[in-house]
C-alpha cells in the first residue's frame, strides 16, 4: 500500500481470498480507491467501505434473487424447501424467512422439510404434488445433499413433476449432464452467463483452441469482462469514477447491477457495493432457463431479468 506505484493507482480489481479481500479492501478505503472484487462471493465481515465492490453475489443475494424468481414465476405452485441441520443450512433458511416477513409482494407459501443424511424418495413423497409441478428448492450448499435430492427426485419423475432450484455453487457439478437428469428442470442463480452464441466468446475461444489448445476458463471471461468494462470507466471519469462505478456502460457479457448495500438500515452507512443482477441456468448444460415455454432458451439474458 505504501510502494510509490501504488500511489498512482486509480482502481484496484482483484481475484482474492478471505485475508486477501481484507488486506485489499482495507487499502482501497484509506486510499479512497475502487476496489472491484471479481470472484469472492461474500463480504468477509467487511462494513463502512464503499470503495468495495462485489462482483459475484452473495449467498444473501442469491436468497433474494431466487425468492423474487418464484414471487415472479410461481407465485401459486407448492413450493418446498428440503434441508438438512447445520449452521449453514440454518443461515439460508433464516435468509429465505426474512425476505418472506420484509417482501413488498404477496409472501411465498414456503413448506420447510427437513431430512437426514441418508434420506431417500419416501421421504420426499408426503410433499409433492401429482397434480400440480412442485417447486423445490435445495435449502444447502452441500453439494452431495444438493446431488441426492435430484436423484431422489428424478426417480420420482414420471409421477411427479418438479422444478429443483439449486444453489449459485451447482454450476461445479458435472454429474446433471448425465442423461438420467435429462428430463428434470434443475436449476440455479449466477450473476455471469456466458451466451455461447455471442461472438466475443466464440473468438475469445477460438483463439485458446488456436494458440494454447484449450478452452478458456470462467476465470478468462471474467478477468476480460472485468478490466475491460471498468478500465473504461475509469478511463471516462478519473478521480471521479467512485461516484459512477455502478452505471452500466461498456457491457462485455453480463448485465450487472450495482447497487448500494446496507446491513443497518438504522445507521444507514454504506457497507459496499454488489452485484443484484442475477440468471438462471439449468444445471449440465448451462443454458438459460426459460420459464414461459421449453426449459432452455436461445433468448438474450435480458429474458430472465
Amino acid at each position: 500500500m505504501h510502494s510509490p506505484e501504488f500511489q498512482n493507482t486509480g482502481l484496484i480489481i482483484g481475484l482474492v481470498e478471505n485475508g486477501e479481500l481484507q488486506q485489499l479492501a482495507n487499502a482501497a478505503s484509506h486510499k479512497h480507491i475502487p476496489f472491484i472484487n471479481a470472484n469472492f462471493p461474500n463480504d468477509g465481515g467487511i462494513t463502512d467501505n464503499p470503495e468495495l465492490v462485489i462482483l459475484n453475489s452473495t449467498l444473501k443475494t442469491h436468497c433474494e434473487g431466487i425468492y423474487k424468481f418464484l414471487q415472479k414465476n410461481y407465485p401459486t405452485r407448492p413450493i418446498v424447501l428440503f434441508r438438512k441441520n447445520g449452521a449453514q443450512e440454518d443461515r439460508l433458511l433464516r435468509y429465505f424467512t426474512d425476505i418472506g416477513k420484509t417482501t413488498a409482494s404477496v409472501p411465498l407459501k414456503i413448506k420447510v422439510v427437513n431430512l437426514d443424511e441418508n434420506f431417500d424418495a419416501n421421504k420426499l413423497l408426503p410433499s409433492l404434488d401429482s397434480n400440480r409441478k412442485t417447486i423445490c428448492i435445495a435449502g444447502s450448499l452441500d453439494e452431495n445433499f444438493g446431488l441426492r435430492l435430484c436423484q431422489q427426485i428424478s426417480s420420482l419423475n414420471k409421477t411427479y413433476h418438479t422444478i429443483i432450484i439449486g444453489m449459485p455453487n451447482w454450476d461445479n457439478i458435472g454429474d446433471f449432464s448425465k442423461p438420467e437428469y435429462s428430463d428434470e428442470d434443475i436449476l440455479y442463480s449466477t450473476p455471469f452467463y456466458m451466451n455461447p452464441a455471442d461472438n466475443l466468446v466464440g473468438s475469445i475461444t477460438q483463439d485458446f483452441k488456436t494458440h494454447f489448445f484449450s478452452r478458456p476458463s470462467d476465470m478468462v471471461f471474467r478477468g476480460y469482462e472485468t478490466t475491460y468494462r471498468f478500465a473504461k470507466l475509469l478511463l471516462q471519469y478519473g478521480a471521479g469514477i467512485n461516484g459512477s462505478i455502478g452505471e452500466k456502460k461498456y457491457k462485455v457479457f453480463n448485465d450487472f447491477d450495482i447497487q448500494p448495500v446496507f446491513l443497518n438500515r438504522q445507521n444507514m452507512v454504506l457497507d459496499y457495493l454488489e452485484n443484484k443482477k442475477l440468471y438462471f441456468l439449468q444445471a449440465g448444460d448451462h443454458e438459460l432457463f426459460d420459464t414461459n415455454g421449453p426449459k432452455k432458451s436461445p433468448a438474450s439474458p435480458d429474458a430472465n431479468r
